[in-house]
């Protein structure tokens, strides 16, 4: 259900804005409800609206020709979809797919379009945001390549987790398999080894996070790049495990707003 407390600030892209910007968008910004498995693109389909999500989540995946096909990048509410509208292409070769269900708000790419060549401010802050999802589809395929499935779901469900208020992921194993292009068997090995950690527990296309700090701990360094890149980029107030900041391979005192104590999403 669309909810009245949803907010265009409740989106982080969005609540960087600076006013003007504001009193010109927000009069087009029309709130939806996006299902499971709904398609916002397609590939090589000419984009006509753009996503900025407040609580669903957005899987941006590559499919080959076989069919097979592998999740590049997330998005949920730190963010929107799709930059190719202002990047100077109006189609994409990848597919925006609902991950989980919510609420987005839906803007036209005209309008967009128009903000981005009007103002620089607003221009600034949508770049920010893609050198942040680039950012994060270069770290993935990192991590895709050096890193153990363990590592890899880790990882995955720590991103999930940050764009939504729940410890709980509405996910199979199987799905999980597909989206970080691993067998079947890997997956459910590394589930069997994070329950027995006291990390998650699994039913029936559940996977509850029982022990947050200890799931980030047992991630690779891919998890605090990623996350750190985009709160500095969207100036969003950074906070860690110990464990998990002493991963990330960026520089100590790059980010003046972390606090070892705390853990938090994207949310403003």
């Amino acid at each position: 259900m669309i909810s009245s407390t949803d907010d265009l600030r409740t989106n982080t892209l969005l609540a960087g804005l600076p006013d003007d910007a504001w009193d010109r968008v927000r009069g087009h910004m029309a709130l939806v409800r996006l299902p499971f498995g709904k398609v916002l693109h397609e590939p090589a389909v000419e984009l006509d609206s753009v996503y900025f999500p407040t609580t669903a989540i957005v899987s941006l995946q590559y499919e080959l020709a076989d069919g097979a096909c592998t999740e590049l990048a997330v998005v949920g509410n730190e963010g929107m979809v799709d930059i190719a509208l202002f990047m100077g292409g109006d189609t994409t070769s990848s597919r925006a797919i609902v991950d989980s269900p919510g609420n987005a708000f839906r803007l036209k790419a005209m309008i967009l379009k128009d903000e981005f060549y009007r103002c620089n401010a607003t221009r600034d802050r949508l770049l920010r945001y893609t050198q942040a999802l680039i950012t994060q589809m270069a770290q993935n395929a990192v991590c895709n390549r050096h890193h153990s499935v363990d590592q890899q779901i880790c990882r995955w469900m720590a991103g999930r987790l940050d764009r939504q208020h729940s410890s709980e992921l509405i996910v199979t194993q199987e799905l999980i398999a597909a989206k970080l292009g691993v067998r079947r068997e890997s997956v459910t090995a590394a589930a069997i080894s994070l329950q027995k950690a006291g990390l998650i527990r699994c039913h029936r296309g559940h996977i509850l996070v029982v022990d947050r700090a200890g799931l980030e701990e047992r991630c690779c360094e891919c998890y605090a790049v990623v996350k750190l890149e985009m709160h500095r980029l969207l100036q969003i107030p950074t906070r860690f495990t110990d464990a998990a900041a002493r991963k990330s391979s960026v520089r100590p005192g790059a980010y003046p707003h972390s606090d070892s104590h705390q853990h938090t999403g994207f949310a403003t």
